[in-house]
């Protein structure tokens, strides 16, 4: 299996420039751990992870070390925590050297490239510019959705495309949403905050030809109080 396989096509990003408060509510709002950095030129910068803003100046939580051991920090460190916990752009918290991946990786490879270098995500990039994005949730979509020694056939691509074209272009689209298709059974997975969402995810899957069945894994959750129903 390949990253294009499963990976989530609808990518929620941050502009460098962009204030760490909206990173922070795109977060929370989306229910996701983590944002690619993207400048105007839809270039990939960075990336922005809950990690990032746990020491902030605003909750009391940023390195405050004893006076005697910050004379023997060096004063580069010292200036750049002070960056990262007071900074108000996403520039200045982000991590710069962001590991990617490709349509075209094997997911073998992809799981190496999150264990090697300790991140939850990868930004995936075709010509330059994200088109999706794996996460360790979507490892374990495909996992569900599989049976034992599946193959992915060029035709499950090619109706998981078509299925996420259409998606794409509703308001109604679960959040957090992916789609994995094995020998024409499709498997829908996301949180929507309004049940009748259920029904028309449903519907543009089972129209797209080549579509044997629909399995609905589709969470609702409650939009004012956040409660999972």
């Amino acid at each position: 299996m390949r990253v294009g396989d499963v990976m989530t096509q609808e990518v929620f990003s941050v502009p460098p420039e962009g204030a760490i408060s909206d990173a922070a509510k795109i977060m929370l709002k989306e229910r996701i751990s983590g944002l690619p950095v993207i400048n105007a030129a839809h270039k990939l910068v960075g990336m922005v992870t809950e990690d990032d803003l746990l020491r902030r100046a605003e909750t009391g939580t940023e390195k405050n070390r004893p006076h005697w051991l910050e004379f023997i920090v060096n004063p580069g460190t010292l200036a750049v925590e002070y960056v990262h916990s007071h900074g108000r752009k996403v520039a200045e918290v982000m991590t710069s050297d962001v590991v990617t991946a490709t349509e075209d990786t094997a997911l073998e490879q992809a799981v190496e490239l999150m264990e090697r270098r300790h991140v939850k995500r990868l930004p995936v990039v075709r010509g330059g510019r994200v088109v999706g994005i794996i996460t360790r949730a979507n490892f374990l979509h495909a996992l569900a959705a599989s049976p034992p020694n599946a193959k992915t056939r060029a035709e499950d691509k090619a109706i998981r495309d078509q299925i996420w074209a259409e998606l794409c272009k509703r308001r109604w689209n679960a959040r957090e949403g992916n789609v994995v298709v094995r020998d024409g059974v499709v498997d829908v997975w996301g949180y929507i905050d309004d049940e009748r969402h259920r029904d028309a995810i449903r519907v543009a899957a089972e129209n797209v030809p080549g579509v044997k069945k629909v399995r609905d894994h589709l969470i609702w959750i409650e939009p004012y109080v956040g409660s999972i129903l």
